[in-house]
């Protein structure tokens, strides 16, 4: 853990919610790990500019 960085989803919870939204468990382990990448850099570059991007979707 890395005090003010996000390094990771928790890849159970984004599988389970794949699989609520019918989308099959092989269709999410190829495309999670790129979309999770996207998002926690993006994510991290907007804590450390004071989320001054921020916006409430």
């Amino acid at each position: 853990m890395l005090p003010g960085a996000l390094i990771g989803w928790d890849m159970s919870a984004a599988l389970a919610l794949g699989n609520a939204l019918g989308v099959p468990p092989l269709v999410m382990a190829e495309l999670l790990p790129a979309v999770e990448a996207v998002m926690v850099r993006k994510l991290n570059e907007e804590m450390a500019s004071g989320g001054s991007e921020r916006r409430d979707i």
